[in-house]
């Protein structure tokens, strides 16, 4: 009898053992997907009865708000509207569809319990969200959309030293008031593109050049055109042979077959391990949906296909120069050009500054966190002095900045077919070059012609001194 006893009293405290395990899994590690499934029925109903809290601009302009609907539900609306859609989302819990930063930090804006407190359910059945406060910039980001002016592309801005982003547009966008509407498009090509980044990609070789130790801005290499590269020649712009030349005249002007030569090289192998040090080949940890992000990556030229990391079949050649199947997004870009301007540190990017509660009270802060190490200062300093020089008096001058110092790089990538002239423009760069505040990337999808420096540098000009008048 006693055995069986203990037998039975055994077999009770090990399915209360796992009745702790699973309840604890459910209420309190798994509870964020459970609660963002949007199959939960009673996630969706409760959803309805919440009050969510604000999200606002770096300003406190109202970017997302509750309004109440009839049977003691709530709904959202969106003041702005299309100026910030790709960044807020929008939220339709009738639906259990949600997106941007609506879904990213839903959490916060539905005040969600966790622990043991979520066992027992809400203390009340009319709970309000807390505020997400944001360092969106309202004027900025209107300066951006002005500056693309219809045209398809990204603009994105962000404080090199925090993470903190600035300014995100994606055009074409949406209205995120009626998410559905026809002609629009949900898609963000700043954080989803598949672009080639043209010159731009420059600055990443360069750093894998100097801080490895291989090379030196002072280092000389030939650049005569054309160049064997791969087997296959390539050009520089307008065919032009520039003989021995040092780095940093090769990257005032763009040489591409010096940057085709040094990426080959220093290596496959030394380019991709500074190319994951940049944030390539994994998705940036933007507070933003997973599957809103892609990793920048290349593509085989045959089959469409991302090719590992390293990859005998890359022309690392043609990608020190940005070409050769590399894709990249608007964002990434800005995260190279940010790595220079923090002196080699790469930030986690962020948009939510701080949660606050309906008191008032702040019960939850984004503190800037480090990413990656990405390069010795000491080379983060001599990159930001070629990129100088870029704007001074190279390809980059249509970003100057009157007294303001300003570091650049330009791109122009191939985009149509052989003779179309089709071209996609692009500018990276961050200013003040002694103290830098603001970094942007700006691209143009798709121009007849069009150079980075003469398309996307004055755009990027106009969002930096925005930033800089307010303080930034």
């Amino acid at each position: 009898m006693n055995t069986q006893i203990t037998r039975v009293f055994g077999l009770i405290v090990v399915l209360f053992a796992l009745l702790i395990l699973w309840t604890t899994r459910w209420t309190v590690i798994d509870a964020k997907s459970l609660r963002n499934n949007s199959l939960n029925d009673r996630t969706l109903v409760q959803e309805l009865r919440i009050k969510r809290g604000q999200i606002l601009a770096d300003d406190g302009t109202v970017l997302a708000r509750s309004v109440r609907q009839a049977g003691d539900t709530w709904a959202r609306t969106y003041p702005t509207g299309p100026k910030f859609a790709q960044v807020i989302g929008y939220s339709l819990p009738r639906t259990g569809q949600a997106a941007g930063l609506e879904l990213s930090r839903g959490e916060e804006l539905r005040g969600v319990q966790t622990g043991l407190s979520s066992v027992f359910g809400p203390l009340t059945s009319n709970r309000v969200g807390d505020d997400v406060e944001t360092s969106l910039d309202p004027k900025a980001q209107q300066v951006a959309i002005q500056g693309l002016a219809g045209r398809a592309g990204s603009v994105v801005a962000l404080n090199p030293k925090t993470g903190s982003v600035y300014v995100m547009v994606a055009n074409p966008g949406y209205d995120n008031n009626h998410p559905d509407a026809p002609g629009t498009t949900q898609f963000n090509r700043s954080t989803q593109a598949n672009y080639p980044p043209g010159s731009t990609f420059k600055i990443v070789t360069a750093t894998a050049a100097i801080d490895s130790g291989k090379y030196t801005p002072n280092s000389v290499v030939n650049g005569d055109s054309p160049k064997l590269i791969s087997g296959v020649p390539l050009a520089n712009d307008g065919n032009k042979s520039w003989g021995d030349i040092d780095l940093t005249t090769a990257l005032t002007y763009s040489v591409n077959t010096v940057w085709a030569q040094v990426a080959e090289s220093v290596g496959r192998a030394t380019m991709t391990k500074y190319m994951k040090r940049f944030g390539f080949y994994s998705s940036p940890p933007l507070d933003y949906p997973p599957d809103e992000i892609r990793a920048s990556d290349v593509h085989s030229l045959v089959t469409g296909r991302p090719l590992p990391p390293a990859s005998p079949n890359e022309d690392i050649g043609r990608i020190g120069i940005g070409q050769g199947g590399l894709q990249v997004t608007p964002l990434q870009m800005a995260l190279v050009a940010a790595a220079v301007a923090n002196h080699g540190v790469l930030m986690v990017p962020h948009f939510m500054t701080k949660a606050v509660n309906q008191d008032g009270q702040t019960v939850e802060t984004v503190h800037p966190t480090v990413w990656h190490t990405v390069m010795q200062p000491s080379t983060a300093a001599e990159i930001t002095q070629m990129m100088k020089r870029v704007v001074e008096e190279g390809t980059g001058t249509p970003a100057q900045l009157g007294n303001v110092s300003v570091a650049g790089k330009t791109g122009t990538a191939s985009v149509g077919p052989t003779g179309s002239n089709l071209t996609q423009p692009w500018f990276i760069g961050f200013a003040p070059v002694n103290d830098p505040k603001v970094v942007v990337a700006v691209t143009i999808e798709r121009t007849q012609g069009g150079f980075g420096g003469t398309v996307a540098a004055p755009i990027a000009k106009n969002v930096i001194q925005t930033l800089l008048a307010e303080g930034k």
